[in-house]
């Protein structure tokens, strides 16, 4: 029945859902009208509150570009690609493979999101090339799948950021350690309970022989050109192209930051050490100056949407923030709430408000004031209010394209290819998660 299901709902995802720039233009009128329905913003001051917004998240954007282009730059260097080959040979039927890529995306979204948005889809996208009979869009599906634990993990930019002293709820919360957010016992219920059943969730999901879209290996090889030397005279500028001397010496020079900045830090792998260690790495396995570049310009190919279509989003939170959206969809979960069920209307608030707000750190500045403050009034905890806003914001990224896009850039999809199987793994983790914050 569930096969049954699951082809229906690709069907569905192929026939309706737009490319995933009609889709965030769809959701900025929708946001659009809706502030001035539901606000006092008039239509001039959505315009405004559009235009002011819509560069915020520059700096953000070019972070998910190098993610995404030196995470694929280092997966095709000769050293890494022999590794992500050794353990994609290790799943022998489609049905491991599925299982295999849900896992170690799991557990690298655990540990960092950027890690394991792109190695996820980087080692789905290999086992594709080995395993025959394997449907491949079902294959990147759990790649992504992988990234419903992000926050949860490790690297959760709002347990972590609660856990900072100085953070901007300081004054109302506290400093709040990562024992009573990310380790406590309803977390951890949560991430087992998912790294346990969504490979298996995704591994049922596997269509009939005659329904699986199966990739020709061949086209997933990456070409990546490089301009042969032999047969001329090599100029100084080509011998500094072709140095490894170069290369060892920008390698060590981020080697060198690497170890002082876990010496002194600790086991801080945010956004830019993951990037840098991606950089560094592909620039030493890859040789040459003139190899890692001839990787680049392959890599780069990819990063369109990225650079597109975050301006966009940025936008829509700049209408949700300024205009109050987000805080009336906030309040209403507020006011239907008690004691007990505060948590889950908080994290199904949160659900929400990550349709339009697609970032874990600006979705707490927007809820924060608003759910601390029931949160306090009802005697609720403040982590666990926290941690709901959290597993809201990474809840609904399973049907939201925003986070997506790094790894069906690397994979070639579109959005609508993965969208169908992404589904039901919102559903299951939705039953997964209401249950760890409702009952723990």
């Amino acid at each position: 029945m569930l096969k049954t299901v699951t082809r229906w709902s690709n069907a569905l995802m192929e026939r309706y859902l737009p490319d995933p720039y009609i889709f965030v233009a769809i959701l900025t009128f929708i946001v659009f009208l809706l502030g001035i329905g539901l606000t006092e913003s008039s239509p001039l001051d959505m315009v405004v509150y559009w235009g002011d917004g819509f560069w915020g998240l520059l700096a953000f954007t070019m972070q998910m570009v190098i993610v995404l282009v030196a995470g694929h730059v280092l997966a095709i260097s000769p050293l890494f690609k022999r590794g992500l080959t050794a353990m994609a040979k290790t799943a022998k039927t489609p049905v491991q493979a599925i299982v295999l890529v849900s896992v170690v995306a799991l557990i690298a979204c655990w540990i960092n999101w950027g890690f394991g948005l792109v190695i996820g889809a980087l080692f789905a996208k290999e086992i594709a090339k080995h395993v025959q009979g394997v449907d491949y869009r079902l294959l990147i599906a759990s790649a992504y799948s992988g990234f419903i634990v992000w926050h949860g993990g490790l690297g959760g930019s709002i347990p972590l950021s609660v856990a900072t002293e100085g953070h901007p709820f300081a004054d109302i919360m506290g400093v709040v350690p990562t024992s009573d957010t990310i380790f406590t016992f309803y977390n951890l219920f949560i991430v087992i309970a998912l790294i346990i059943t969504v490979p298996i969730l995704n591994a049922w999901m596997m269509p009939k022989k005659e329904d699986r879209v199966v990739i020709d290996p061949a086209l997933l090889e990456d070409e990546v050109a490089v301009t042969a030397d032999a047969g001329r005279e090599l100029t100084p500028a080509d011998k500094l192209e072709n140095s490894r001397i170069l290369t060892y010496l920008v390698s060590a020079l981020g080697l060198g930051y690497l170890v002082y900045h876990f010496a002194t830090k600790g086991f801080d792998l945010n956004l830019n050490i993951v990037n840098l260690i991606f950089v560094v790495l592909g620039i030493l396995f890859h040789g040459t100056p003139k190899n890692y570049l001839a990787a680049i310009a392959t890599a780069v190919k990819g990063a369109g949407g990225i650079i597109f279509q975050f301006p966009f989003y940025a936008g829509i939170m700049g209408m949700m923030v300024t205009s109050g959206l987000a805080g009336v969809v906030s309040n209403w979960f507020v006011t239907i709430s008690n004691e007990h069920t505060f948590p889950l209307f908080t994290f199904f608030a949160a659900g929400i408000v990550n349709f339009f707000v697609p970032s874990g750190g600006g979705q707490w500045a927007v809820q924060a004031p608003i759910m601390l403050e029931a949160a306090q009034s009802l005697g609720v905890d403040y982590a666990k209010t926290a941690m709901a806003i959290a597993w809201g914001d990474a809840w609904t990224n399973m049907i939201q394209p925003f986070w997506a896009l790094p790894a069906l850039a690397i994979a070639g999809l579109r959005a609508k290819d993965i969208m169908g199987y992404c589904v039901f793994v919102l559903l299951l983790s939705g039953v997964i998660i209401s249950i760890g914050l409702f009952f723990f």
